[in-house]
């Protein structure tokens, strides 16, 4: 049953090679009352009948420009039209039961909100589930954020801030991106919590994207907020700084040698790192207080 109350939100999927799961996606979506001429299918090249199988549900699909799921979803910028757009993978591991609650939470007046995926052995590895903790602590540590999933593949997003990307992040790392441009242009999150389930099809994400997606996050750090990334470069004169002053200290102690050069290199090498440190921290929770300064002000001028 087509309901109408999603005509300002676009689903937009974007696929690589999804043949086995993308007829029960689409199948699912319009099965919560989504239009046909709501969903957007971004293909970046599949070779295994994904499009043939969308074109006959009779959605709408565009090749994407560029390769990796960040073009995919540049792309798909430039095709939405309605207020919102809701992103979710094609691999059948996002419910579509879950559209309705993400569109009724964005719709109170929030910029993002994220499906935040509650895994069970089954749906995920435990090495996938360690990491994608791992990644979200760093994002939070580095952006001065309390979210307990910033890379879920499902979420919903105002299209005009969505426009407003810089997509300077490459493949999985996108998601990431999009969090940190709402969370430092003092836009609002949300999160709500959504089933995760096996994916249908060949895994495309490897251990490898980790350290990947944790690369961007620090260019993403770079580009919202460069006192702190600079600063963090500088505490980590402490490692040079601490292990030259261990050396000259044993060699002081045990063998009588005394380098007076290297020892008031190493003096200089920690006292910079440490105040470098302490300058990181003050320089993170003055951003802190500038987005919570933001989002006060954000308020009452909306209220």
């Amino acid at each position: 049953m087509v309901s109408s109350k999603f005509q300002d939100l676009t689903i937009v999927i974007p696929t690589l090679n999804e043949a086995e799961a993308i007829g029960s996606v689409l199948d699912e979506v319009m099965l919560v009352g989504v239009p046909r001429d709501k969903i957007l299918i971004i293909d970046g090249g599949s070779t295994d009948g994904t499009i043939e199988i969308a074109k006959s549900r009779g959605v709408k699909v565009v090749m994407q420009e560029g390769k990796g799921k960040a073009d995919a979803i540049k792309t798909a910028s430039k095709y939405v039209t309605t207020k919102y757009a809701l992103f979710m993978d094609g691999d059948h591991t996002y419910p579509a039961k879950f559209i309705d609650k993400l569109y009724s939470k964005v719709k109170e007046g929030y910029d993002l909100v994220i499906g935040w995926r509650l895994y069970n052995r089954e749906s995920q590895p435990w090495i996938y589930r360690i990491g994608n903790k791992l990644l979200t602590s760093v994002f939070n540590l580095l952006f001065g954020t309390r979210l307990h999933d910033v890379l879920s593949g499902m979420y919903v997003i105002k299209t005009e801030v969505l426009k407003e990307l810089m997509f300077e992040t490459r493949g999985f790392g996108i998601e990431s991106e999009v969090v940190a441009h709402v969370i430092s242009t003092s836009g609002s999150v949300n999160e709500v919590p959504i089933e995760y389930r096996k994916r249908l099809g060949r895994k495309k994400l490897g251990v490898k994207h980790g350290f990947q997606i944790l690369r961007e996050m620090i260019r993403l750090t770079w580009r919202y907020n460069p006192t702190f990334f600079i600063f963090t470069l500088g505490a980590l004169l402490l490692i040079p700084g601490l292990i030259l002053g261990a050396y000259v200290a044993y060699h002081y102690f045990f063998t009588g040698i005394k380098y007076y050069v290297k020892g008031l290199v190493a003096i200089l090498l920690t006292l910079t790192g440490f105040q470098s440190l302490l300058l990181a921290i003050l320089t993170l929770y003055l951003k802190r207080f500038e987005l919570r300064l933001q989002r006060i002000l954000r308020s009452k001028v909306i209220s």
